[in-house]
């Protein structure tokens, strides 16, 4: 496609090509129904194929054990934060706990609250969200009796993500948001209770909510609630209980698609994700006066590489000329400022190449002399 830039957006994510191309080809009438995805009826056998393609596609990439169900959802993570705790915490005598690594999971704590009780079992805020707790300190912070664990496993604003599953007591229910790194990678679903993530980072456009939640935390859920914000509703309905976001699903459809056939899986999509972001952490590496990356180095993001410059002036500086050469939306979100480049999965290699020469030359020209 002529005239496309690097998009280093945050989110929505950037799509690939060959999705892209497809959804084009396709958009004014699907062969064989002869009418557009935007425009098709849910309950239509096209569309039944569709979210029966994409469930069975995330099924084989992520290998879902049995005992799972996938769940296709509106609103977002944000609902998330606001489903999870009504139907596994409200009416609970137990405490939520909530391991708080960033802007996200402060988020959700705030609408967990108005479920039940919840405890920040373990927090670096008054470091700037830095990090992430290692094994043996989320294993140690974590009561055994929460009702539930939620983390963020990749915070997009700060830039920090868990290098592996989060690990905590083999009775206390895991629940995550993995928002933006699902799909980048193998992940270990059955070390789940439930694992939720907006698809516009790597599975496709603004608009759709994967869930996957194990079946036996469906007993939890009490009666009355909104029966669009019960999981079990979706559950019995294979999420068409309402219209659900036909084109969405399909993009999921063909991005799953995309990944199982033309990558050849997520294990070579993560290989390909850890060598992008590698490349731009050697440039923050090679010259730390000059580039200081926010997070510590065992707790850097493979999605979200984030950093700072000298000076507010020269990251506005950085921002405005990447852009002039094709490289946009790298201004860090605007509660921490700075420089942020998403390189999710359709990334493509060239785009953080080219980014990572003009670290180079940038340095180069604003590097102040030694003395």
């Amino acid at each position: 496609m002529p005239d496309r830039v690097f998009n280093f957006a945050a989110g929505p994510g950037i799509l690939p090509i060959p999705v892209l191309e497809q959804v084009r080809r396709d958009l004014p009438s699907i062969p064989g129904v002869g009418a557009s995805a935007l425009e098709v009826s849910h309950r239509g056998a096209w569309f039944s194929s569709v979210i029966d393609e994409a469930e069975a596609n995330l099924r084989e990439l992520l290998a879902i054990p049995d005992g799972y169900h996938v769940l296709f959802s509106q609103g977002g993570a944000s609902m998330q934060f606001s489903m999870v705790p009504m139907n596994l915490l409200r009416g609970s005598d137990a405490a939520a706990d909530h391991v708080v690594t960033g802007s996200w999971g402060a988020k959700a704590v705030t609408e967990a609250r108005k479920e039940g009780t919840v405890r920040i079992a373990w927090t670096d805020a008054e470091e700037r969200f830095v990090r992430v707790p290692d094994p043996h300190e989320l294993l140690e912070a974590v009561a055994p009796s929460a009702a539930y664990v939620h983390v963020t496993t990749n915070e997009t604003i700060q830039g920090v993500e868990y290098p592996a599953t989060p690990i905590v007591p083999d009775d206390t229910p895991l629940v995550a948001d993995g928002s933006s790194d699902f799909l980048a990678g193998p992940i270990d679903v059955g070390r789940f209770g439930l694992l939720y993530a907006g698809a516009q980072k790597n599975a496709g456009p603004a608009g759709v909510t994967v869930v996957i939640v194990r079946d036996d935390l469906l007993e939890l859920i009490p009666d009355g609630l909104p029966s669009t914000l019960d999981y079990r509703t979706y559950v019995e309905h294979r999420s068409l209980f309402n219209t659900p976001p036909v084109f969405g699903i399909y993009v999921v459809m063909l991005v799953t698609r995309w990944l199982r056939d033309d990558v050849g899986g997520l294990a070579k999509m993560g290989a390909r994700n850890r060598g992008k972001a590698d490349l731009l952490y050697e440039r923050i590496d090679a010259a730390p006066s000059f580039y200081r990356g926010h997070a510590d180095a065992g707790s850097r993001s493979v999605m979200n590489v984030t950093f700072r410059l000298p000076t507010e002036d020269l990251e506005a500086a950085f921002a405005s000329e990447a852009a002039e050469r094709g490289m946009v939306e790298l201004r860090g979100h605007r509660s921490v400022g700075g420089i942020r480049a998403s390189i999710y999965n359709a990334m493509p290699l060239e785009g953080v190449e080219t980014l990572a020469a003009f670290m180079d030359e940038f340095h180069e020209r604003h590097e102040p002399p030694s003395s």
